[in-house]
């Protein structure tokens, strides 16, 4: 690491299921909270439908570096579309283990965005203090995230071990940057 020769000296099994432990919870935390929009989303009463657009317009911190961008989002069906459709199918897709690689990389950057959006301005520019000093809960996903994928946490009892052993895939190397 960083030049450095690094030796670890632990068990894999134990490893092992950590890290499909920490894909299942992950992917169970994302998944409730996209099913939650989307199912409030589809609502026969328009009134009770969620959308984005409350939070986008009323609960940014006031003098947030991006305002103007997280306004001028609100009241977009594509970001509600997105923002309940990408938690609901990048947890789906951790918890089943399937092309974790690909979704834990879109649902870092989900979290840096939701991250972004707590950020404060004036004499404490930049720092989201509402919820934790810098690193909050959303930095904790997207590291924890970054980590799912760099492991390749979808080969520990996942589909993305059964989907690497697919002559499709043994043909096209490129499909390992998605899956693992």
């Amino acid at each position: 690491m960083f030049g450095q020769n690094v030796r670890f000296e632990y068990s894999e099994r134990w490893v092992g299921y950590s890290l499909f432990l920490l894909r299942v919870v992950m992917g169970w935390t994302l998944f409730q909270g996209g099913v939650t929009k989307l199912v409030t989303y589809l609502d026969a009463d328009p009134s009770n439908n969620w959308t984005a657009a409350g939070f986008l317009a009323n609960a940014i911190p006031s003098g947030n570096p991006l305002m103007g961008l997280w306004s001028s989002m609100a009241g977009s069906p594509l970001i509600d579309m997105l923002n309940m459709w990408g938690l609901t199918l990048t947890g789906l897709a951790l918890i089943l283990g399937a092309l974790v690689r690909w979704s834990a990389f879109w649902g870092a950057l989900m979290m840096l965005f939701y991250w972004a959006a707590s950020l404060q301005g004036g004499l404490l520019a930049g720092l989201p203090l509402a919820h934790g000093w810098v690193v909050d809960d959303h930095m904790v996903y997207a590291v924890l995230l970054f980590g799912l994928g760099a492991f390749g946490a979808g080969r520990i009892l996942g589909v993305d071990a059964y989907l690497e052993e697919l002559e499709f895939v043994q043909r096209n190397r490129w499909m390992s940057l998605v899956m693992g």
